[in-house]
């Protein structure tokens, strides 16, 4: 092979690695709750090989490359430069890789493109030369690792990947559809399905829907087949050793419950991934959903499906976090205030269901919203805050729950972090309160921006959730309404790929909305000197400009749903705000600075925010997928001056987020410890050998 396929390349960034863990909370534990944390987190981290065989084939070979490596050298890194297998500027290049692979539980980041060692063919085999079983673990995984294309995750073909659907016959995406109708057909819903699309010889294509669950099918059951042949079958067991791990640590950790509910929701889990049975799960989120300010807060499950390219598979997720009652006391009054917050949005109505309209539920589902730190956060991305659970019937008729990761929410308060899509004039004050905007802003996101909205819909044959005789009037037209979600329909499965960046975005808009009222700021924010709603609206279109990093000019698509999202904020703001907002844009320099006229942000700039609001929620409430769509992608383009914006982006990229976590430790006594690692590649390196995973 080569070496000079991939040369080594000197300009890898390092990046600053960010410690997520609070051993002071944890030592506060009572000793059976340290023990309910402890099991829950190894099951949590049993489930790490998931997340890396759901993004790439590759992921787990190169995650025994990095671990054999670590092994051979018993951490101590600096010998690969005493023996000559290295020098400096090789091994810590890496080294980077390998903490940012690990953090991000992937070979694919940075917008959800491909990422490789940043160091010659030549090199990862002088690595790897130190032991026989890092020789074969680089042998194994080192031509996917360095290969590209392809380059980005997507629906398989010559630049993409996806190992949502593995194999080497690709799938289409009218295949994947296809295949969907016929899990519909058999109730067999997707979060915690791949699918292996197969051709023996002259035969026609079958497809194998994998799901994931500890028990494994004696033989795979056929679920229909087409008049040309093809045929669907259901394998049961996907990720079976990690499940069947997971399972054992659970069984444990219901050992040292608290109450019942806790008891409850683990069995749930616990069928739902012996078994696969996802109606089993969505009984776990029922109850979890009413397990109120628990001390220890869990999720886990196939949950976000962001990274599947048809957004129906979800990411597996295993996170065990403490809960701070000090920090979370401030957003109880947000929550009990919330039908007054709602009467405020756009498509409130005076006089009906108590002031908020017919798009609105009846009753605010008052969730938990918690501010916790995390003991295991196990998922390719680590969020700020989330709104669980991603089913709307629960939501609407059981509850959700919020919960703000403080850890990483404070991560944002780095004054050094750049900026430069702001004017250097403005810098400093603008990063001086951006982690308190940032706050403000997820909070308001995850409980009225996922919390509002009613999904209007036959129910069941004949049976509606709204007057079906006397049909809501649309703000939009003036006139009844023409659509709304038929039996066994729901959002993912109307709105399809626009669903997570439409959800996203409405969530986005209903955050920004509400970000100026004084009532939810004197909550929220207390005191603060700053000008802190105009530092807000600053904010919104610096997310827009830094979101064109995720657009791939060549397939003209978006890697990510949140970026999607504030990218299209952006634009409407821009055509639509009678020039409140706009980028000074320097082709010579090549810079752009966001610039807001802050005496109209009331007059021009909330109610441009407001008009592409009340769009979005009443396309989602009514199940108006094809104007949405045609709404959403007129303002989805990349061209013209936005294209050359993009350039500009693309080449300043932003500096990538990089976390070190803890470890729960057994002791021989039986006592649980919390270990904390350095925050390096090496201390992230050294956590997951201590793991075992």
């Amino acid at each position: 092979m080569d070496a000079s396929r991939h040369p080594k390349n000197k300009h890898w960034q390092s990046v600053a690695t960010v410690q997520l863990a609070n051993k002071k909370l944890f030592d506060e534990l009572p000793e059976r709750q340290k023990l309910y944390a402890h099991h829950l987190a190894k099951a949590a981290w049993h489930g790490a090989r998931i997340s890396l065989r759901q993004i790439s084939e590759e992921g787990p070979g190169i995650y025994n490359l990095i671990m054999e490596l670590h092994k051979s050298c018993q951490g101590d890194w600096g010998s690969f430069i005493e023996q000559g297998r290295a020098d400096r500027d090789e091994l810590d290049a890496f080294l980077e890789f390998a903490g940012q692979f690990l953090s991000s539980l992937g070979n694919y980041y940075k917008q959800d493109r491909k990422v490789a060692p940043p160091i010659s063919i030549e090199g990862l085999h002088k690595l790897a030369d130190i032991s026989p079983k890092a020789r074969e673990a680089l042998i194994q995984v080192l031509e996917p690792m360095i290969s590209v294309p392809p380059c980005s995750l997507g629906f398989p073909d010559e630049k993409h990947a996806s190992n949502y659907y593995p194999g080497e016959t690709r799938i289409t995406k009218e295949e994947v559809a296809w295949v969907s109708e016929i899990m519909k057909q058999h109730s067999l819903e997707p979060e915690n399905t791949r699918v292996r699309k197969t051709i023996r010889g002259s035969e026609n294509p079958c497809f194998h829907v994998l799901q994931g669950s500890a028990d494994t099918s004696e033989a795979p059951i056929q679920l229909d087949d087409r008049n040309s042949g093809s045929s669907v079958y259901l394998d049961r067991g996907d990720h079976a050793a990690e499940l069947a791990k997971i399972c054992v640590e659970l069984e444990e950790a219901a050992k040292y419950v608290t109450n019942e509910k806790q008891s409850t929701i683990l069995g749930h889990y616990l069928e739902s991934f012996h078994t696969g049975s996802l109606a089993a799960y969505r009984e776990s989120q029922k109850v979890w959903v009413t397990d109120m300010s628990p001390p220890v807060e869990i999720s886990f499950g196939f949950i976000e499906p962001y990274r599947d390219p048809a957004g129906l598979r979800g990411e597996w997720q295993g996170v065990v976090s403490i809960a701070d009652p000090a920090e979370s006391s401030k957003l109880k009054d947000l929550v009990a205030n919330a039908d007054k917050f709602i009467r405020t949005c756009p498509w409130a109505k005076e006089g009906e269901n108590h002031g908020k309209g017919p798009f609105e539920a009846s009753r605010f589902q008052d969730p938990d919203f918690a501010i916790v730190h995390s003991v295991a956060y196990v998922a390719s991305t680590i969020f700020e805050a989330q709104n669980l659970p991603n089913y709307n019937d629960i939501r609407q008729n059981e509850g959700s729950k919020n919960t703000v990761w403080a850890s990483r929410m404070n991560a944002n308060e780095n004054p050094h972090r750049p900026c430069p899509y702001v004017h250097p004039s403005e810098f400093k004050s603008y990063r001086g309160c951006n982690h308190v905007v940032r706050f403000l802003v997820t909070s308001l996101h995850e409980l009225l921006g996922h919390g509002t909205g009613k999904l209007l819909a036959e129910t069941s044959p004949g049976e509606y959730n709204f007057d079906k005789e006397n049909p809501p009037i649309s703000p939009l037209t003036g006139q009844s309404i023409k659509s709304w979600y038929m039996p066994g329909q729901t959002w993912t499965s109307v709105f399809g790929e626009l669903a997570a960046t439409l959800d996203e975005c409405r969530a986005m808009l209903v955050s920004y909305y509400l970000a100026e009222n004084k009532e939810i700021l004197s909550i929220l924010v207390m005191m603060i000197k700053l000008p802190f709603v105009y530092y807000t609206y600053l904010h919104v279109g610096v997310e827009g400009i830094l979101a064109l990093s995720a657009y791939n000019a060549d397939d003209k698509a978006w890697s990510t749903p949140h970026a999607w999202a504030n990218y299209t904020i952006l634009r409407h703001l821009l055509t639509d705000a009678n020039g409140f907002m706009t980028i000074d844009h320097d082709p010579e320099a090549e810079t752009l600075h966001v610039r807001i006229d802050r005496n109209r942000i009331l007059q021009d700039g909330k109610p441009s925010l407001g008009r592409m609001l009340l769009h979005l929620h009443i396309y989602r409430c009514t199940a108006d997928f094809d104007s949405c769509k045609e709404y959403y992608e007129l303002l989805s383009g990349v061209e013209g001056q936005y294209e050359e914006w993009r350039k500009i982006v693309v080449a300043n990229p932003e500096p990538m987020w990089k976390f070190v976590q803890g470890n729960t430790i057994l002791g021989e006594n039986g006592e649980v410890g919390f270990k904390i690692y350095e925050a390096s590649n090496e201390g992230i390196i050294q956590s997951f050998a201590d793991r075992e995973v």
